[in-house]
């Protein structure tokens, strides 16, 4: 997401994505998709400075309806109350080849900070003329640092639902006219 001055830059909702997975019985893993993507990014020449992500988990989905239906239920996300997850970096550092972002993450209700690397995709002009770059990186939260503690030990002792959730996410921008 590089230009050679300060740039803003808008998600692309539709070629944008994050998915999860969490281990369930401690031997299967569940796979979901959250909802549409939208936020800004900015840029100033080879450096990201800022990044603001809003996700609307009122869609979210592992292709089963009944645990989708659980899931935004007040045991987990409430999504009644808390229909979106909201992320705002606070800071933004170069890492390898990529970025280390720190932010505050507001997830079902609270908020707290977590730091994910990110790997930029050079910008490039698609064949409207417009500007577009991206980036991806992975990451891992505690559901519990959250308050998402509905679970229960089976007989084998592993917990029905894992503590971390694991996070991917392709996120697609262009440039903001």
């Amino acid at each position: 997401m590089s230009t050679n001055t300060p740039q803003n830059w808008n998600i692309d909702s539709t070629h944008s994505s994050i998915d999860f997975s969490v281990k369930h019985m401690g031997v299967f893993t569940v796979r979901g998709a959250l909802g549409t993507v939208s936020g800004t990014a900015t840029t100033d020449g080879d450096s990201v400075t800022s990044v603001a992500l809003s996700i609307d988990i009122t869609a979210i989905s592992t292709n089963n309806e009944q645990r989708d239906g659980h899931l935004k239920s007040p045991d987990f996300l409430d999504v009644e109350k808390n229909p979106t997850i909201e992320f705002k970096s606070t800071a933004i550092a170069a890492s390898g080849d990529g970025y280390s972002v720190t932010g505050d993450l507001t997830l079902a209700g609270q908020t707290h900070p977590i730091t994910v690397e990110v790997e930029l995709v050079p910008p490039v002009k698609d064949p409207w003329g417009n500007t577009r770059s991206g980036a991806t990186g992975s990451g891992v939260l505690s559901r519990k640092e959250w308050g998402l503690n509905y679970n229960s030990v089976l007989d084998t002792g592993h917990a029905l639902i894992s503590d971390d959730v694991k996070f991917t996410f392709d996120i697609q921008a262009v440039t903001a006219a």
